[in-house]
């Protein structure tokens, strides 16, 4: 029973809860500082009963769920698991949240921690180069990224934490790579925390019928944060789709009026291995002309059709960049696809895009684009195509660059709604206008894409 926590204390008069304090000694005072048990809302604490492999906490942004993660593994060290698994999205992201972020281990853990038979375990060490944390008692947790999923072929586990699977690149990949390694014990279980978006993943796990679902707004929080914060995040967000995602932790499918839908987005749904040879490929490009904090991400696509007029959205490269940096990233696209052309709208930064492109690389073949139409007139032909299955999403690329924020994008823009400017939506457009709405009359037919699948050049 949680008969001491810190909101029942919040609940008593304040002589009340230092007469409480004052009884317990300072020996017990110094554990209660570092139990869960007492810190945590109800909601926080492990699901009861056996009936359940996957707890799935859906929550928004400064919910706790970092330190629930966190301190989810060291009540399965206490109880006797010996090898666990923890994946971030990134290899940074592990030192930086998992390791040593303010809810990380090394700030979650205690000298004085034992197990729930009595052992000593002390405090974890850390070590970098074999990203391991171990304890005395020889328990052992693994960190591993969700960029690199063939580092899961080999180990196992009897339970893993995975963080922020919502962002995951390699998503599908590194959770089939997961599964296999839970085979340790009578029962590996999976915490997941992350703030939700409409991934095929995240859907899969949550109508799994042994995922335990939790979930929870930035607001239930709001003893732990600061008042300023709460105030400026309600009064920019509230009633907004972002709100609602990031705040309130809804599942957000398809906005109302969206030209993309769930389930053709899924029916579009093709696996690298399985695209066929390509008559075309390009890369094409929603530039950004500044570089400072306030610039937009620019937009990189790459895609190809076949002969038969099937459509491929092979990877989304999207990042803010430089003009240099996305212009050597394009550059180095298209030589590593083998593509024919990079296609680039110009509305902004108009004869600036291509000097710079051909300052790098003067033999590069180079479109510019114009947007003379409104996004919606562009948009829709090439929405047409997804529902006639003229276009295929190839969800597991071989580095990574995968078009789950592309289809958030897909399902949330609306014409008149508030998504300025949604870059990955732009390039893709732009990409499958060239390819198959008469953006070019002599197709080169050269078979690009079955020498560039394994991405080794």
């Amino acid at each position: 029973m949680r008969s001491l926590t810190a909101a029942t204390l919040r609940e008593l008069p304040q002589d009340k809860v230092e007469a409480a304090l004052k009884a317990l000694g300072p020996d017990k005072l110094d554990e209660l500082q570092h139990s869960w048990d007492f810190w945590a809302r109800p909601e926080q604490i492990q699901p009861e009963g056996k009936d359940w492999n996957n707890w799935f906490i859906n929550s928004g942004r400064g919910w706790g769920k970092t330190r629930c993660g966190a301190e989810w593994v060291r009540e399965q060290v206490k109880a006797g698991h010996k090898r666990i698994a923890c994946i971030a999205s990134t290899n940074s992201d592990i030192l930086r949240v998992m390791v040593q972020g303010e809810s990380g281990f090394l700030n979650v853990c205690w000298k004085g921690d034992k197990t729930h038979k009595g052992k000593e375990m002390g405090f974890p060490v850390w070590s970098p180069t074999k990203r391991t944390l171990e304890w005395a008692n020889g328990a052992r947790v693994e960190f591993y990224s969700a960029e690199e999923p063939e580092r899961l072929r080999g180990p196992q586990f009897s339970a893993a934490w995975c963080d922020e699977l919502a962002a995951w690149n390699r998503d599908q990949d590194t959770w089939q790579m997961l599964q296999f390694c839970l085979r340790l014990g009578k029962h590996p279980r999976v915490c997941i925390t992350t703030t939700p978006k409409p991934t095929k993943l995240v859907r899969e796990i949550l109508k799994n019928p042994k995922t335990h679902i939790t979930r929870g707004t930035t607001f239930d929080n709001s003893a732990n944060l600061a008042d300023t914060y709460l105030t400026a995040v309600s009064e920019q967000y509230e009633g907004t789709r972002i709100g609602r995602q990031e705040l309130y932790a809804e599942l957000l499918e398809e906005a109302e009026g969206a030209l993309w839908t769930t389930e053709t987005l899924d029916a579009a749904a093709i696996k690298h291995e399985d695209v066929p040879d390509l008559t075309r490929i390009v890369v094409a490009l929603d530039p950004a002309v500044t570089s400072n904090a306030e610039s937009d991400m620019t937009g990189i696509m790459v895609a190809g059709v076949d002969i038969n007029g099937i459509a491929y959205v092979l990877g989304d490269y999207t990042d803010k960049l430089s003009p240099q940096g996305w212009a050597s990233k394009a550059i180095e696209l298209y030589h590593q696809y083998e593509a024919d052309r990079i296609v680039a709208e110009v509305n902004q930064g108009g004869d600036l895009v291509k000097t710079t492109i051909h300052n790098i690389d003067d033999n590069v073949s180079y479109k510019a684009v114009r947007a003379s139409r409104g996004k919606y007139a562009r948009a829709e032909p090439v929405s047409a195509l997804y529902e006639r299955g003229l276009v295929k999403h190839v969800t597991n690329p071989p580095d990574g660059a995968n078009l789950n924020e592309l289809e958030t994008q897909y399902r949330t823009w609306q014409p008149l709604g508030r998504i300025g400017s949604p870059d990955r939506l732009d390039a893709a457009v732009w990409a499958l206008t060239e390819l198959c709405l008469g953006g070019y009359s002599k197709p080169k037919l050269t078979l690009a894409y079955s020498s560039a699948k394994g991405l080794s050049k």
